[in-house]
This record gives structure tokens, C-alpha cells and sequence, in this order.
């Protein structure tokens, strides 16, 4: 049987939290360590206690088991409920709790790690490349669209352009060079993040006011 082909046998049977969990915890270690080629779902399951079956009946296939991956450290750091606005929020708290969180993220050694090793197989291993793409800045983007479209449907801020303004706001966070230094090793990632999102937040309010 290939690495990814459907376990028919699993289909319809109850899965365990408690190993799920141990998958990913496994095949995030794995992936970090060898990449998405160099990672067999095979490798996987003796990593994580388990069977190839259970794998795949949580896993239908290695790809959806990295964007899995990635999406649940997202998840962890920046859940989705953080983008959303209601009536009578404050735009300034919530971007200011946003930043912070994407800093904490991206300033991670599991995403550092994580990053250089995207860097050093991107010519080889595009794929993974592909699907962290998908699974961690895509999704972190489009909530961050969604954001700002609805502050601007309750007139909070008026925003034309939302998919330009949030890259506007990651790109005034992550610096120049700030996040260069700390990927390449040439500087250690600050220990309070607050007053750089503070001051970015005070831009990008003033820069998008009504």
C-alpha cells in the first residue's frame, strides 16, 4: 500500500484526542527535523506510539497531516476568534492583542526553526513550501482581511484596499530588518514585544482613521 493512499478499514471508527495529539506532536518534531519529503508517514506513527492505521484514520494523507500541523500552531498562538469584531470593540485593543500574538508567533523557535528550514529546501522541497504557505500566513492574512473589512463596515476605520492594508500592518511589525536578524541568528527576539505593536497600531490607526 503507497504512503498516501486511503485506509478504507478507518473510515467510520471514533478518533482518540490523546492521539491525535500524539501524532502531531510527533510529526512536527519530524517535519522540523527532515522536512516534508524527507518525513514518511511510517516515521510518523513509530514516533508517535501509534499504527500506520490510526494515522491515517486522524490523516487521510502526509500533506493533510502537515497543514494540520502548522494550522493548530497557528491556532495555539493566533486563533481565529481574534479577528473578529463586534459592535462597541475597541479596533486599538484588538490590534494591539493581534500584533502581539503574531510576534510571539513568528518570534518562536518552533517557527524560526521552522522558517530556516523552508529557506534551506525551498529549491527542493517546494511542496512543504506550498503547504505551510496555505496552512499558516494565508489563513493568518485572511482573518486579518476580514478584520478590516468589518471595521470598516462599522465605520472604525475606513480601509479601501483590506488585503494591502494587512500586509501594511504585518510588514510595520515584523520591521526592515528586525525579523532578518532574529531569523538569520543575528539577534535574539525581544523580550517584550508591546511597545514596538503600540506604536504600530498608533500608525496604522492614524494612517487608516475616518
Amino acid at each position: 500500500m503507497s504512503e498516501q493512499s486511503p485506509i478504507a478499514a478507518a473510515r467510520g471508527r471514533p478518533k482518540d484526542p490523546v492521539k491525535r495529539r500524539a501524532i502531531l506532536d510527533a510529526a512536527k518534531v519530524l517535519f522540523l527535523t527532515h522536512g516534508f519529503a524527507g518525513t514518511s508517514m511510517d516515521a510518523v506513527a513509530a514516533a508517535a506510539g501509534v499504527s500506520k492505521l490510526t494515522v491515517y484514520n486522524h490523516f487521510s494523507d502526509k500533506e493533510t497531516l502537515f497543514f494540520t500541523a502548522v494550522e493548530s500552531k497557528c491556532e495555539d498562538q493566533m486563533p481565529l476568534p481574534m479577528f473578529t469584531l463586534e459592535q462597541g470593540d475597541s479596533v486599538e485593543e484588538m490590534l494591539n492583542r493581534i500584533g502581539v500574538a503574531f510576534l510571539e508567533m513568528i518570534d518562536s523557535e518552533e517557527s524560526l526553526h521552522l522558517m530556516r528550514l523552508l529557506c534551506a529546501m525551498a529549491g527542493q522541497d517546494a511542496e512543504m513550501a506550498r503547504l505551510f504557505y496555505e496552512a499558516g500566513p494565508k489563513r493568518t492574512m485572511s482573518g486579518m482581511e476580514r478584520f478590516l473589512r468589518r471595521a470598516t463596515e462599522l465605520e472604525l476605520l475606513d480601509v479601501a484596499d483590506p488585503i494591502g492594508a494587512a500586509e501594511f500592518f504585518f510588514g510595520m511589525l515584523q520591521g526592515g530588518c528586525r525579523h532578518t536578524l532574529i531569523l538569520t541568528g543575528c539577534s535574539e527576539p525581544p523580550a517584550d514585544n508591546r511597545p514596538l505593536v503600540s506604536e504600530v497600531v498608533r500608525r496604522f490607526v492614524r494612517a487608516y482613521a475616518v
